[in-house]
């Protein structure tokens, strides 16, 4: 039951409810909420699946032959070395669907009417967050197929694989926190967009995900090696039993899957408490 409140001209308004299971359940009805509308819009679904199969077939059948894969010879070296850093630039990029959702809630001022129910304030962000990384594991799931197509192997055997799909949905649901603040901070969808991609890029080439990081000047490779991005697709490279392991010896790159779960659960905590923040600031 909602508590109720008497304001100052004697109607009532509904309070919050707390509590982390009544939290728990006000972002699956929100979640759900959102998972819906992408059933009613498969084109969202779509959209998301062409980039990252575009960029496997690009990658591997246009520059495959181009890049050595150290320590690895044959056609397929070069398409198992880069599904790693396909599938962790497919869970980050959903960071624009996360922030332009969000701003387009807050431009409709259905946050608004959120706002209006008794129901935990941070639970229309939690919800939203969990659609996306619902979303995000299906489209890996499809991204998988298709690399199996293209010759990509699993070579340590299933657990260690559900191992590493396990740290790229972490990676993908911290980076949707990242969305969900940049959604809240702009004015349109179409920003949100914008501002949820531009540092994406450099942040996804300045790793080891698609060239090794030896190939690069040696004041970017410090950059890569402690680059978020490259400690996970080391980690998913290790997993998947797949080659290009970085031999380097800093540390991410020698315990990538501790590396890997402190950076997301960092990046996690923190965002998480900046956007809820923000969410809370801007409706008062």
């Amino acid at each position: 039951m909602a508590a109720i409140t008497p304001t100052a001209i004697g109607h009532a308004i509904p309070q919050p409810r707390g509590g982390a299971v009544q939290v728990l359940r006000d972002s699956w009805v929100v979640a759900k909420r959102n998972l819906r509308r992408m059933t009613r819009i498969p084109e969202i679904v779509v959209f998301g699946l062409m980039q990252p199969v575009m960029f496997v077939l690009l990658f591997s059948y246009v520059m495959g032959g181009a890049i050595k894969v150290p320590g690895s010879a044959g056609e397929s070296a070069y398409r198992e070395f880069l599904m790693a850093g396909i599938f962790a630039q497919t869970v980050t990029f959903a960071v624009a669907g996360a922030s332009a959702g969000i701003a387009e809630d807050m431009t409709k001022g259905l946050v608004d009417r959120f706002r209006s129910l008794p129901m935990a304030r941070s639970a229309v962000l939690v919800g939203r967050t969990l659609a996306d990384v619902v979303q995000t594991a299906f489209t890996v799931l499809v991204l998988a197929a298709v690399a199996l197509l293209v010759g990509w192997r699993i070579h340590e055997g299933v657990f260690k694989a559900l191992g590493a799909f396990f740290l790229l949905l972490l990676l993908g649901y911290a980076f949707s926190w990242i969305g969900a603040l940049i959604g809240l901070s702009v004015r349109s969808p179409e920003a949100a967009t914008s501002a949820g991609l531009i540092w994406l890029f450099p942040l996804t080439f300045l790793s080891n995900a698609f060239v090794p990081v030896g190939t690069m000047p040696g004041w970017l490779q410090a950059i890569a090696y402690w680059n978020p991005f490259s400690a996970t697709v080391q980690a998913c490279r290790k997993l998947f039993g797949n080659p290009g392991v970085d031999p380097s010896h800093v540390w991410p790159m020698q315990h990538p899957v501790e590396a890997s779960l402190a950076w997301s659960l960092l990046i996690l905590v923190l965002f998480s408490w900046l956007a809820v923040r923000k969410y809370r600031n801007a409706n008062g």
